[in-house]
């Protein structure tokens, strides 16, 4: 139900499943072709707009914050081996610190092996917001980064304020929840839009009773302060940093607030911070269009394809028939739990961040179209992070959070939505009108937002890389066109394929690249793409 902006990797999506299986080659899936021969798409939009610049922090730390930035970190065992764990003290409010209010946030790092001379810690977002980046270090990246970078680095992994084991958002019980991901999301008629305000003010009021004091100070600027403070106790004069998709908007905060301090940045999946909401959000709904037109060709030229063996576009008409279908009458699927449409909807989204899902939603495809909603039902379960005892991760809590401070919201009211739809559904006629009632969520939200459309410059920064998919679902490729035009500093390196994000995805030609620039700091040719 909530699809604005939930941006993670897709190796923090699967877990480790896209660390041994290629998800987004273009051809037997284990391509090491450098060079893309299809044309790839432009954005004509000058990067930033008129979007305000971000302004960067003064270099020398407020007397107030120097306790913050001196601190010694105690590392302790947490109980995955190999890996050490420390509680971050850093202020609630920047602008009015006070130890009666201070924040523990949750740390964790993977030390390079001994004997070596360790180039310094490297810092790793998987995206969200509200994505815990300790989960995504202990089960992917300490693993799947290749082997010359997890020897050169100590890699680290900060769960952000208000994200998973750092002073959690909470918003509603796990029934609530069950309830809210059910909610129609595509209201035909004045009784079913009000239920779906209903269930936004509901949300929105559970955060603000079970986490007020929190709510305003949890926005990406707020947490691109706390990496800063990470950096000093970790002893690094500079940051280095991979960030994978919202993680980009935050690495790139970053080095607009603390140009003179940014070392080594890749921005993967990159988002432009210049957009409004209302644009990220439908521009995304045209990532994920052009996410399941890949899907659907590839599908319907197989066997007993769940949506026929004719065209892409019928292949859609035949989903969104399904769609309808699962509207009228929810499907059963061995629990008490029934697949609503809204369910169905959310399954199919989760399987267009990357192909390994593939597979699985041909089959959940074909099951729900024979009456049996389990797989689709599973699929949905792994995008809102519930688990099979029926409890929910924090990342749906967070995500709005998160959002509803950065930008104002992208529609005010139903009116609003009702002459947006069009702009939606031209774009996809699949997913539009989803995803422009999903938009309507921030509307509602008890903290008025703190945060506004900008661009950032990050004048003085060291060189970074930029990576962009071109038929990337969550974070379309003109985003990371954009960001690479504002960033002055940074270079655009192109992948040529399909699935959310691109190191370890398979393509040994980003992977060498983006381990060469960590490793010895030797940024990729100018324009390079790779497949």
């Amino acid at each position: 139900m909530e699809f604005r902006r939930v941006l993670r990797s897709s190796t923090a999506v699967v877990v480790g499943a896209a660390l041994l299986v290629s998800g987004c080659t273009s051809d037997d899936g284990g391509s090491d072709k450098s060079e893309s021969k299809q044309p790839l798409p432009t954005s004509t939009r000058p990067p930033g707009g008129d979007a305000a610049p971000l302004r960067p922090l003064p270099k020398k730390i407020p007397a107030g914050l120097q306790t913050y930035y001196e601190q010694d970190l105690k590392w302790g065992e947490c109980g995955t081996i190999g890996f050490e764990c420390a509680n971050l003290t850093v202020p609630l409010d920047y602008d009015d610190p006070s130890a009666d209010s201070d924040l523990q946030l949750a740390v964790s790092r993977k030390k390079a092996p001994g004997g070596g001379d360790p180039t310094g810690s490297l810092m790793v977002n998987p995206g969200g917001p509200g994505g815990s980046a300790i989960d995504y270090l202990q089960q992917a990246a300490a693993v799947g980064f290749p082997a010359e970078l997890r020897e050169n680095y100590d890699i680290v992994g900060m769960d952000p304020r208000g994200v998973g084991r750092s002073e959690p958002v909470e918003c509603l019980s796990d029934r609530e929840m069950d309830g809210y991901t059910r909610t129609d999301q595509t209201p035909d008629d004045p009784g079913e839009v009000d239920k779906l305000v209903t269930a936004y003010k509901n949300f929105a009021e559970g955060c603000e009773q079970r986490t007020s004091g929190l709510l305003a100070h949890v926005s990406t600027r707020d947490v691109a302060r706390d990496m800063d403070v990470l950096r000093a106790a970790l002893g690094d004069e500079k940051l280095s940093y991979y960030g994978a998709s919202y993680g980009t908007y935050l690495g790139a905060t970053y080095a607009g607030l603390f140009p003179s301090r940014t070392g080594r940045l890749v921005l993967d999946g990159a988002m432009d911070p210049s957009l409004e909401a209302v644009d990220i959000n439908r521009q995304q709904t045209g990532g994920f269009a052009t996410a399941f037109r890949a899907f659907a060709e590839d599908c319907v030229e197989r066997r007993n394809c769940p949506l026929g063996n004719g065209t892409t576009r019928q292949a859609g008409k035949k989903l969104g028939a399904f769609f309808e279908k699962v509207d009228d009458e929810p499907l059963e699927t061995g629990e008490s739990r029934t697949l609503t449409e809204s369910l169905a909807t959310t399954g199919v989204i989760q399987a267009m961040y990357t192909q390994v899902y593939w597979p699985r939603l041909r089959a959940a495809l074909a099951d729900g179209m024979e009456g049996d909603g389990a797989g689709l039902l599973t699929l949905a379960d792994a995008y809102y992070e519930r688990a099979a005892d029926g409890s929910y991760g924090n990342i749906m809590f967070a995500n709005p959070a998160v959002n509803c401070l950065d930008l104002p919201p992208a529609f005010s009211g139903p009116a609003e939505v009702r002459d947006g739809v069009a702009s939606f559904e031209k774009v996809s006629p699949v997913f539009g009108r989803t995803f422009a009632w999903a938009s309507l969520n921030c509307a509602y939200w008890q903290v008025e937002p703190t945060g506004e459309p900008h661009r950032i410059a990050a004048n003085g920064a060291a060189p970074m890389i930029v990576v962009g998919t071109t038929r990337d679902p969550a974070t379309p490729y003109a985003w990371a066109q954009g960001l690479a035009g504002q960033m002055k500093t940074a270079d655009l390196l192109t992948y040529d394929g399909d699935g959310h994000t691109a190191f370890m995805q398979g393509s040994r030609c980003i992977d060498e690249a983006i381990t060469r620039y960590f490793v010895d700091g030797d940024m990729p040719p100018e324009g390079k793409r790779c497949s």
